[in-house]
């Protein structure tokens, strides 16, 4: 055993995770070097500063953002899918909504799973795949919403987000083949919640769920089935092709919405 800033480390179960990690890496097509997680340290204080913003605006006091008056950074940004569809000018929402919280509960139990999944994430695929996994998983929260929401029922949260970091977690596990018993309670229980508790977007959290999972799906699995271009140039393909399909979703939603 070796000493370490907490307790002790057993020597054999550090290197088999590095290896662990190195394997992940090389799957993903993610720089070998040992990174920070800068990216999801970036998104919690994005977060925070814009809820720490519209609680100030709000007059609250760390709290209930959304009491601000009607031209407030909150409800511009907020997701209604009704006012997403008035004109076409306000498709911003899709994504400023995801940088919302409403209370101090919602924005700290977002950052907590933040923290929780997204270093681990962010280490296996690289920065940029991971933060495309992130605003791509954004996205398609907001567009399930657009399209199968409340038309008028304003939405918030970077759950739709997270959950798609849950699904990206999921898909590196299995395919790096670790134990995916813990992360597995850990989604089924987060699901139980979102059926359960009134007042959450359910929407939103399955449509972050699969389109994060499509899009680590695209990153990981794209390389193997076309293995003779480059694997950089695949994911981008990849990630590119997902973009464009929740694009002419919007679209046609947009087209047919019935306002």
């Amino acid at each position: 055993m070796r000493p370490a800033s907490v307790g002790f480390h057993c020597p054999d179960d550090v290197k088999l995770g590095a290896r662990t990690i190195r394997t992940a890496r090389t799957v993903a097509g993610a720089p070998s070097t040992n990174q920070r997680p800068l990216v999801t340290w970036s998104l919690m204080a994005i977060n925070m500063a814009v809820y720490i913003g519209t609680v100030i605006e709000s007059g609250g006091l760390l709290d209930h953002p959304a009491a601000a008056r009607g031209d407030s950074i909150f409800h511009s940004w907020q997701l209604q899918p009704a006012a997403v569809a008035r004109g076409g000018i306000e498709f911003q929402r899709l994504i400023t909504s995801a940088f919302l919280h409403v209370n101090l509960l919602h924005i700290t139990f977002n950052m907590i799973a933040l923290l929780v999944v997204g270093p681990f994430v962010e280490q296996v695929l690289g920065r940029w795949r991971y933060l495309s996994v992130y605003l791509l998983a954004a996205l398609g929260g907001s567009v399930a919403v657009y399209l199968f929401g409340d038309y008028f029922q304003p939405v918030a949260g970077a759950s739709g987000a997270i959950y798609g970091l849950f699904a990206a977690a999921l898909v590196l596990a299995q395919r790096i083949k670790l134990d995916m018993r813990a992360l597995l309670v850990t989604i089924a229980l987060n699901f139980l919640i979102t059926f359960t508790i009134p007042g959450i977007s359910v929407e939103g959290h399955i449509g972050g769920f699969v389109v994060g999972g499509l899009a680590t799906a695209a990153i990981i699995w794209l390389p193997t089935v076309v293995p003779n271009r480059p694997r950089l140039v695949l994911q981008v393909y990849g990630i590119s092709l997902l973009t464009v399909l929740l694009v002419v979703a919007i679209a046609v939603r947009t087209v047919t919405f019935p306002v």
